[in-house]
């Protein structure tokens, strides 16, 4: 299949990496709604729903966390070797199970979504920060427990935490990489149009 003169696209994992109430989970789906747009093959690995739905009975621990998202790396290694572009949101807190899956899947791009603490436990409606600093909540990633943050890169989040403007960033990072085609002047495609 051809799109603007470019053979298909090949597949991808997009991973969201960050503290709980970062803004992962926002800017993915900003992400998402634009490669469909796109007419891109996409799915989302959402870490709520898959640790509801694929990783049901894990702990909080390093050793269930690390399993966790090793299963998430093996669902969106399939998915990418079938050409899909496939978006992950998961905290994934520790430096070596994102490593593993970085290894294990060919086209990988990390994404380190970086919000400090104090912006995600405001965002928090939940409260779940509010428990974990009064020590209701064992092992919460940011408080009572390690985030291992990515290696120092550009980063999406702008000074404003601006969802659209940091999945803006994505896209384009997409593009140059070679992951999407890019629209041409004379597509009827505007992305603020959705």
């Amino acid at each position: 299949m051809q799109r603007n003169g470019a053979e298909e696209q090949r597949g991808f994992t997009l991973w969201f990496t960050g503290l709980s109430g970062a803004g992962k989970t926002t800017i993915a789906e900003i992400v998402e709604r634009e490669l469909r747009n796109r007419e891109r093959p996409v799915e989302v690995l959402d870490g709520d729903i898959v640790r509801t739905n694929l990783s049901k009975g894990l702990t909080f621990s390093r050793e269930d966390r690390n399993i966790n998202v090793l299963r998430i790396g093996f669902v969106a290694n399939l998915l990418t070797r079938a050409g899909v572009g496939v978006i992950v949101s998961a905290i994934s807190p520790y430096k070596e199970a994102r490593d593993q899956v970085r290894r294990r899947i060919v086209d990988f791009v990390e994404v380190f979504v970086d919000a400090p603490l104090e912006v995600c436990a405001e965002r928090d409606v939940k409260g779940l920060y509010k428990k974990a600093m009064a020590g209701e909540i064992e092992q919460f990633t940011g408080v009572s427990d390690p985030y291992e943050a990515p290696p120092p890169r550009p980063r999406p989040q702008d000074e404003r935490g601006d969802p659209e403007e940091s999945a803006r960033k994505v896209i384009e990072k997409l593009e140059f990489y070679g992951y999407l085609w890019t629209p041409s002047p004379d597509t009827e495609y505007n992305w603020s149009n959705r």
